[in-house]
């Protein structure tokens, strides 16, 4: 099964007993009962099955969690002097659903073709009813960062996670040994620009970067606009500060999240002028899509006017 995992391109491989996950979901109504989420509805949906496996899959025994390293050296070429907009590395190449679920559902239906007769195994991204990184720590891949997200002790948190919920059996793997997790160290919590780690472990979507230009509509309140430091879709702040990235997961061999386009080429005085013609051409296959045109140009005004204030 690990070797079949690598062989598609997962970075890292773990299995987990499925259960029941009780503690963590009471933390996760207390978050969605306090209007963390800000719009995202869909996170409300449901969240019993979110919290057990069984509900999704009836008999599921095991949870396979895969992570799969997008990181990519910074691109240095800078085209022309415009001031340009910054985007989260993990959306300058390709969409990773169409990488990142392609390989995924091949490892299910490697588990129904090599498990017990009558196996059934569902695999899903980060919009299927499953808690990623909760099952990322069972299943031995790291550890939670001050964050919130994943952090392996060797290759940092460049990751995109996926699981496999199956009825056959694993053993479960080993937790991860980490020697201090994140320690006394804060810079995630200092560097993000708009507060959203608002104290260790507890994060408020409303407040992010991330959520603020891909996932909300609309106007953005003026303190959080004016904190938003260039960025245009995403945001890498908490990752690019913290000490376990300093060692880097190496660049994959493969260009399956290679950049499409260096930073200087997202141009802010373009970007104001998109259509939603224009964004469906010229960003097919990217994760910036997903924003529109309407966004994408809000997000380029902003920038565009945090620039001119420096």
């Amino acid at each position: 099964m690990e070797a079949r995992a690598r062989e598609l391109g997962f970075d890292l491989v773990g299995f987990a007993r499925a259960g029941r996950l009780d503690t963590e979901l009471d933390e996760f109504l207390a978050w969605l009962g306090e209007g963390r989420h800000g719009t995202m509805e869909w996170l409300a949906r449901d969240p019993e099955r979110r919290a057990d496996p069984t509900l999704v899959l009836p008999g599921c025994r095991s949870v396979v969690v895969v992570a799969m390293n997008y990181l990519h050296p910074e691109e240095q070429e800078q085209r022309d002097a415009s001031p340009a907009g910054k985007v989260s590395r993990y959306a300058r190449g390709r969409d990773y659903h169409r990488v990142f679920e392609k390989a995924l559902r091949k490892i299910a239906r490697f588990l129904d073709a090599e498990g017990p007769e009558g196996t059934r195994s569902k695999p899903y991204v980060d919009y299927g009813p499953a808690m990623e990184r909760v099952w990322a720590v069972r299943a031995g891949l790291g550890f939670a960062g001050k964050h919130t997200l994943l952090i392996h002790p060797e290759h940092g948190s460049w990751f995109f996670l996926g699981v496999i919920l199956t009825t056959a059996e694993f053993a479960p793997s080993p937790p991860l040994a980490v020697a201090g997790g994140c320690g006394d160290c804060r810079r995630c919590i200092d560097a993000c620009p708009t507060g959203a780690i608002t104290e260790p472990w507890r994060f408020d979507a409303r407040r992010c970067i991330s959520y603020l230009t891909i996932e909300h509509d609309g106007a953005i309140e003026e303190e959080l606009a004016e904190k938003m430091d260039g960025w245009v879709f995403g945001c890498d702040a908490c990752q690019d500060v913290c000490p376990y990235n300093r060692k880097r997961a190496e660049v994959p061999d493969a260009d399956r999240f290679a950049p499409r386009m260096a930073p200087a080429e997202w141009s802010l005085a373009e970007m104001m002028e998109l259509t939603e013609e224009e964004v469906a051409r010229r960003f097919t296959g990217s994760p910036l899509k997903r924003a529109g045109a309407e966004k994408l140009k809000r997000n380029a005004r902003i920038a565009a006017k945090s620039s001119g204030k420096k």
